[in-house]
């Protein structure tokens, strides 16, 4: 059973509430209109938000990068000991 919506002279067509509730649609989210073999087909749209980097916002990330590379090493390296010099006993020391 359809719902009856209407459109109005510049186009705007009006979802009833209780489609709204029942597809958990709220204001300013968006539909992807398609026109399928049997009439036309509205879904929610998936958006995902787009941030711009800017040249600071580019430096933040190498900053992190370059912190969080002091603290995870890859598998199988050892550990340095404080000033980079590797720590006795070790397999490259010998």
């Amino acid at each position: 059973m359809g719902i009856p919506v209407t459109i109005t002279s510049r186009g705007v067509i009006t979802l009833p509430a209780r489609l709204r509730r029942a597809l958990g649609l709220r204001a300013d989210d968006q539909l992807v209109a398609e026109i399928t073999p049997d009439g036309l087909l509205l879904r929610p749209a998936v958006t995902l938000p787009v941030e711009i980097y800017t040249l600071d916002r580019e430096r933040e990330f190498d900053q992190a990068e370059a912190e969080l590379a002091v603290v995870v090493r890859p598998r199988g390296r050892p550990a340095r000991a404080a000033g980079g010099a590797r720590k006795r006993g070790s397999a490259r020391s010998r």
